[in-house]
């Protein structure tokens, strides 16, 4: 083969790979989101798709409405409410990270409007939703939580009023960024050199903890 022959033979391989190349990234793109239009609003931090299928919005969590015999839990309600009057019957771009369903089959997605404005924050900055980490998806954990501190800074929705004074002491752990009562049988699981200790809720919550939903009502 000629040293001419050799260099196309180089080029077009190089070309080909290039080509892959943008194909895959292509690719990802297109499948990390897609639209779609809301047919219900389960509640402040849960939807239903026109093709039926469920969403969880990740990275939130709203207090909870009343089903399978729970009573509704404070601003359950207002929650659904406020995200009723944001999105029933809009058309939506789902966004997805790393994990894409939940163990109950749901998608989890962040949810943005035709005009940008970004569903899960919209939930924490109104205070009808609190930060909810929970690896891998934490794209978003910064943005979120930045919504929480305005939020409580500003003693929206759930925050207004709210009075700490329990006497009760919480310990939490920076890697499932959950908080719980000292006498949480999973508090108690936590090595003492990863425990953190937070003498009122706020506390937790402004550092980007949620509670435990085991030894808290409310919790997740």
């Amino acid at each position: 083969m000629s040293i001419y022959l050799k260099k196309m033979t180089r080029k077009h391989f190089l070309y080909l790979q290039l080509v892959l190349l943008s194909v895959l990234l292509f690719s990802r793109t297109a499948f990390a989101q897609e639209w779609n239009t809301v047919n219900w609003v389960n509640d402040g931090d849960t939807i239903v798709l026109s093709d039926g299928r469920h969403v969880r919005y990740i990275g939130i969590n709203a207090p909870e409405i009343a089903h399978d015999n729970h009573k509704s839990e404070a601003f359950g309600y207002a929650a659904k409410k406020f995200n009723q009057s944001l999105l029933r019957s809009k058309k939506v771009r789902l966004e997805f990270d790393k994990e894409k369903y939940d163990r109950y089959g749901r998608l989890l997605a962040y949810i943005f409007l035709l005009d940008g404005t970004f569903i899960n924050k919209k939930m924490i900055k109104k205070g009808y939703a609190y930060v909810l980490h929970r690896r891998p998806n934490v794209k978003y954990d910064g943005v979120l939580l930045k919504a929480q501190r305005d939020a409580m800074s500003a003693e929206q929705g759930m925050w207004r009023n709210r009075n700490d004074k329990t006497g009760e002491e919480y310990l939490g752990t920076e890697r499932s960024k959950r908080f719980h009562l000292r006498t949480c049988p999973y508090g108690k699981k936590i090595k003492k050199r990863n425990r953190i200790f937070f003498t009122r809720k706020w506390d937790a919550f402004w550092s980007g903890f949620a509670p435990c939903k085991r030894c808290m009502k409310g919790g997740s």
